[in-house]
């Protein structure tokens, strides 16, 4: 699935609120006639956006999976869209069977508003150092206590350890790119990082300073949590490609 987050409060069902769970429910039910319950492979925060989201519902409709896409489409807003359909395993589990999820948070460094991109990028007026941003980023890789970098910790929460994969930052023209994928994340956490990154970038914090925030493992002392609207879902990966999945 591919999605504006801009006017839901995130992708998981809440009550009295939009969310893009509750849409695709809501458009499931229009288009099959049954009571879904939709599972998301990644949960996003309000005015979060995604690329490729991944969701999973059981189903009695013979409907054959490109039906599933038009249909879908047809009933969903306009800033929703289901990109592809497949029939998979009673046993496949959309949440636990990913290896990892891959966010890019856009961050629009210039002197000036981009009403174009206003939706979609954080505007930094100073100038960003990438390789202080990039030396910061080193530190990130491998797996760590990342409880820092969450605004808070649930009590369902077991472990705040992760392991980040790839944490690097890019320049193109006054885009700047901040890509991470691990296999998991805490609440905010790639918020909480960004605003670091951003605070490293405008030489605002040392090296150590960041460093010493990740040894701390303390909830909430990471930041300041970046603006929802620069975070994107680019996609969920698994062990295997969906052809596989559906053999």
């Amino acid at each position: 699935m591919e999605y504006d987050g801009t006017r839901y409060h995130g992708s998981q069902l809440q009550a009295n609120l939009p969310t893009i769970q509750e849409e695709t429910e809501k458009a499931l039910g229009k288009l099959t006639g049954e009571k879904s319950r939709v599972m998301m492979a990644s949960r996003t925060d309000s005015g979060v956006h995604a690329r490729e989201q991944v969701a999973s519902f059981r189903t009695k409709s013979p409907l054959p999976p490109p039906t599933f896409v038009k249909g879908l489409n047809y009933y969903l807003p306009g800033d929703i869209a289901v990109k592809a359909a497949f029939r998979v395993d009673d046993a496949f589990n959309v949440r636990r069977h990913a290896v990892s999820r891959e966010y890019n948070y856009y961050i629009l460094n210039g002197p000036t508003r981009s009403p174009v991109r206003r939706g979609f990028a954080y505007l930094v007026n100073g100038h960003l150092d990438i390789g202080a941003m990039n030396e910061a980023c080193q530190h990130l890789i491998g797996e760590h206590d990342f409880a820092s970098f969450a605004t808070c910790v649930e009590r369902r929460t077991r472990s705040t350890v992760r392991r980040i994969y790839r944490a690097r930052v890019d320049r193109d023209g006054d885009l700047v790119i901040f890509n991470v994928v691990a296999n998991s994340f805490l609440p905010h956490q790639v918020r909480n990082t960004a605003g670091a990154l951003i605070k490293m970038g405008l030489g605002r914090m040392t090296i150590d300073e960041f460093r010493s925030i990740l040894e701390a493992r303390t909830p909430g002392r990471a930041g300041p949590t970046a603006p929802a609207h620069g975070l994107c879902l680019m996609r969920v990966n698994y062990p295997h490609s969906w052809e596989e999945i559906c053999n």
